[in-house]
């Protein structure tokens, strides 16, 4: 009896696992955006639901390959990223917070709106089930292999672009002091936008990923939206490191809670978690205890 315990013990904190490698990537993303730019985009979500109707619409209703409708819906989300920032975020810039907030809440419910009149409110799916594959006595979803794994190359590749290259340095530099960059050369603006292009090509990676899990429908954003958002306050919002190790935490939390009470019940403490962390370290997990 103690043996079958330890293995859906084990089985669940190795689900956790590959659950945190997915949240920190859909994390990354908005870290990123906030980091560089100091704008919190509460509709990412909703950015990975618009690549989630692009990927399925390509495959199922125009019949191209999911190889082509995949890297199709990275770049169609890193575009709407790039028109999000140019026509909604650029004019808030210099707004208060509270109004940055606002817009980027009424670009959520906008898409929502939109993705409705488009295509209603059924649930839509690629028709593709992946199996499971056993490791001895534990067994794990392969759409959530693939998850993590596709989720730790990127995160690896964005590590390498932000730390070896030249555009990768200028928006790191400009996300630690944004008024000397300009003397430096560098153009704001430019960086601002490249960077809110690449946090739209994550949100479109992401959907990649979970449309392989996941049916679509308008309201599918939120069902990640809060746990994105939590996850990267967390970890400290625009801190990279911290939504990464933040993403784990709370993944551990829903899996391991929902194997010693339920699903519901695992959520339920990681949310616990997360207010109780919010009394103690509101600036993060990383920040120092004044």
């Amino acid at each position: 009896m103690d043996q079958i315990f330890d293995i859906f013990f084990l089985e669940a904190a190795l689900n956790g696992l590959l659950l945190g490698g997915l949240l920190a990537l859909l994390a990354l993303g908005l870290n990123l955006v906030f980091g560089v730019i100091d704008v919190v985009w509460i509709c990412y979500a909703e950015l990975i639901m618009c690549g989630m109707y692009a990927i399925w619409w390509l495959h199922v209703e125009a019949g191209v390959s999911l190889w082509i409708a995949f890297p199709a819906g990275v770049l169609a989300v890193a575009v709407l990223g790039a028109i999000l920032h140019q026509f909604v975020i650029r004019p808030v810039l210099s707004a208060e917070p509270i109004n940055q907030l606002l817009v980027t809440g009424g670009v959520l419910f906008f898409l929502q709106a939109f993705a409705t009149v488009i295509f209603g409110v059924e649930f839509r799916n690629l028709g593709i089930r992946l199996p499971s594959v056993s490791v001895g006595e534990l067994s794990f979803s392969l759409a959530r292999l693939i998850a993590f794994g596709v989720a730790a190359l990127a995160i690896g590749a964005t590590y390498l672009f932000l730390s070896r290259t030249y555009l990768g340095t200028a928006i790191r530099a400009i996300s630690q002091d944004r008024t000397i960059m300009p003397l430096m050369g560098v153009n704001p603006s430019r960086i601002y936008l490249m960077t809110s292009a690449m946090g739209g090509a994550m949100a479109g990676l992401a959907a990649c990923l979970l449309v392989l899990q996941y049916d679509v429908h308008p309201a599918i954003g939120l069902s990640f939206g809060p746990i994105i958002f939590m996850v990267c306050v967390l970890g400290g919002l625009g801190n990279l490191i911290g939504g990464f190790i933040a993403a784990f935490v709370f993944a551990q939390f829903i899996s391991v809670g929902g194997f010693f009470f339920q699903l519901e019940w695992g959520y339920v403490l990681a949310f616990v978690f997360f207010i109780v962390m919010m009394f103690w370290k509101p600036e993060g997990l990383l920040s120092k205890r004044r």
